[in-house]
């Protein structure tokens, strides 16, 4: 393995177009809103050539890495760009190029079609000739339609013609091509996947998700089912493709359940959450699937999305020439947080270091109010889940007992700590010495709720983050994104069962 170097750059922060053309082969950087460009990598080559034939003169740019040896097979990534881009934006707004440099594989980045944006319609090629119309415009009126056949349409021509001419220029290893893409190129990427997976040992994309009647008939069968495909998503919290929350959030889902599917994955990950991170990792009886919410990111792509992909995914999968996939270890482990304690409110389970816990009472909202001196009026202070004792005990490997009535209850912390809860006190006594917590204890169904905020921070120094309800706390620095507190809810809600197909509501 070769070591990683950042290069430094010029950087332009008075630009204001999403790709100037100065940085084309300048060492000029941009950033914006999360969007970081690398220097322009002086390896990155540019082809002008028809990729099918008798077409037009395609362009595409290629990165051969300095320890290409064309007597050794190499892996191959085709990565898309995203609209209003171009091949050459996509590898200077990626990390690819120095992945690639790092692991010793070979990528190809071609541009789009004529008007630099990947024809597509939520996953499926709508009309060539685009101008560039958003996804969920109507295309303009001198548009041609798109074949019904996805052979005959130039774009996935010009994929298959990218990968047969990197097999002609290079020692392309046939078990190890890769195709990845941003926003639309995301879109391609999926359609592509879904209808050609048997030539692929790995797919991934990052941006917005395909419309769901794209996945799903209207019975809840998946389309092109077959065969599996070793598939990483990466969607960004405040992507807003669609706009609506709660729409985006239930594309996603379906999105993820849809290769959940065709790959037998197990309903129940391994969640991992490192700093803006939000992973799950699926393991399938046919093939894995890797799933990234990025916490406070919106519409686009990291600069460590390649890094994060090649490292978990790619480098460990392959497609045999027999069409069997290998879904072997990568880089880095696909492993879910060893310490982590996850509850959402109005549910009756836990999530306990990666599996599912039933609960003795359900996680309840609570609100620490201010009302004196307010006229009648209250101000809320301070908003917090609260848990059972007994979730927390068993955790944290706690002796619990409760006086007869329930309404007091004694712990001892595995490190010979006591502690003593009463209810409607917000007080904690820990070893005779009192202490506050976030708000008063609850006495529900029989025992006494508790913050599982305060509980965690103020006894065991975990990291505590809530998105939409739902409460992640672990031992290492952690932010809950909301794609991934949505996934957990519907975990704790129904056992990590998939959903019911049949009452799956299209788009129209």
């Amino acid at each position: 393995m070769q070591e990683i170097l950042l290069r430094a750059g010029t950087p332009d922060d008075n630009n204001r177009e999403y790709l100037p053309e100065k940085i084309k082969g300048s060492d000029i950087v941009v950033n914006e809103n999360g969007n970081n460009s690398q220097p322009y990598p002086p390896r990155l080559k540019e082809f002008h050539e028809a990729l099918t034939p008798g077409g037009a003169s395609d362009t595409w740019y290629e990165y051969v890495p300095a320890s290409y040896d064309s007597t050794q097979k190499t892996p191959l990534v085709v990565s898309l760009h995203g609209g209003m881009m171009t091949g050459w934006g996509q590898a200077i707004y990626t990390s690819w190029t120095m992945m690639a440099e790092v692991h010793g594989f070979i990528v190809a980045f071609p541009d789009a079609c004529r008007k630099r944006v990947w024809c597509v319609k939520w996953g499926q090629w709508r009309f060539d000739g685009s101008d560039g119309t958003h996804e969920n415009e109507a295309p303009p009126p001198e548009a041609a339609q798109a074949p019904d056949d996805d052979l005959e349409n130039y774009d996935v021509q010009r994929i298959l013609g990218v990968i047969r001419r990197m097999e002609q220029k290079y020692n392309i290893d046939p078990e190890r091509i890769y195709l990845q893409g941003m926003s639309m190129g995301n879109l391609m990427t999926s359609l592509f996947a879904r209808q050609f997976a048997h030539l692929l040992a790995g797919a991934a994309g990052s941006g917005c998700s395909t419309f769901t009647d794209q996945l799903f008939t209207p019975d809840g069968t998946l389309k092109n089912g077959d065969p599996c495909l070793p598939v990483w998503q990466s969607r960004p919290e405040n992507n807003d493709i669609p706009p609506v929350k709660a729409d985006s959030l239930y594309v996603n889902k379906y999105n993820r359940y849809y290769w959940m599917k065709r790959n037998g994955c197990s309903p129940i990950p391994q969640i991992r959450i490192e700093g803006e991170n939000n992973l799950a990792f699926y393991h399938g009886e046919k093939a894995d699937m890797v799933y990234l919410d990025i916490k406070n990111r919106d519409h686009g792509q990291t600069l460590d999305d390649a890094a994060l992909v090649w490292n978990y995914l790619f480098s460990g999968t392959r497609r045999k020439a027999d069409g069997t996939v290998v879904c072997g270890p990568g880089n880095l482990p696909r492993t879910g947080d060893s310490r982590a304690l996850a509850v959402a409110t109005d549910c009756t389970n836990a999530w306990v270091n990666n599996c599912i816990r039933p609960m003795t009472a359900a996680a309840r909202p609570w609100e620490k109010l201010k009302y004196h001196g307010l006229n009648g009026g209250q101000k809320v202070n301070g908003r917090y889940c609260m848990v059972p004792l007994s979730l927390l005990a068993e955790f944290f490997g706690a002796a619990l007992c409760y006086a007869a009535d329930t309404l007091t209850a004694e712990m001892q912390l595995a490190d010979g700590r006591r502690l003593q809860f009463a209810r409607g006190s917000i007080g904690c006594l820990i070893d005779n010495d009192l202490r506050s917590m976030y708000c008063e204890a609850l006495h529900r169904e029989g025992q006494l709720l508790v913050s599982i905020e305060w509980f965690c921070r103020a006894l065991f120094h975990m990291t505590v983050s809530e998105c939409d309800g739902v409460v992640y706390a672990t031992d290492h620095f952690a932010e809950l994104s909301c794609n991934m507190a949505d996934l957990i809810r519907d975990l704790l809600r129904g056992g990590g069962v998939l959903p019911d197909y049949d009452a799956l509501k299209l788009e129209k």
